[in-house]
């Protein structure tokens, strides 16, 4: 039961880290794909209007989650500038709860841990 308890514990709700009423959309460049449990996490170098760099951190579903979508670790490669739509986080300024993804040429790809992702 103590296991249960801590497993429980671990895993956040969406609601109480993310802020749906706070839509953002991102455009960088992919640094890093991490396709680990419980969930994905995209590294996204952020340029704002003044040219400074900020790297966001966007959480994505799990990995199997991803693949069943057919989304893989190799559909896109890091160095490519994606758009990613996302909700803000309430705690940390660069971070954000993926929506979907947006790839050169056009193909996206849902990338949400929330079922309100796909609204």
């Amino acid at each position: 039961m103590l296991l249960s308890a801590i497993a429980i514990d671990a895993h956040h709700s969406f609601t109480a880290e993310f802020d749906m009423q706070k839509p953002v959309r991102l455009k960088g460049i992919l640094t890093r794909l991490d396709f680990s449990n419980p969930h994905a996490h995209f590294f996204l170098d952020v340029r704002d209007p003044g040219g400074r760099v900020t790297q966001w951190v966007i959480e994505a579903a799990s990995p199997n989650g991803l693949l069943r979508r057919g989304f893989t670790k190799q559909t896109v490669a890091e160095g490519t500038e994606v758009i990613i739509d996302a909700y803000q986080s309430r705690t940390s300024p660069h971070k954000a709860s993926a929506r979907d993804i947006i790839l050169p040429g056009g193909n996206i790809f849902l990338l949400g841990t929330f079922s309100e992702h796909s609204k």
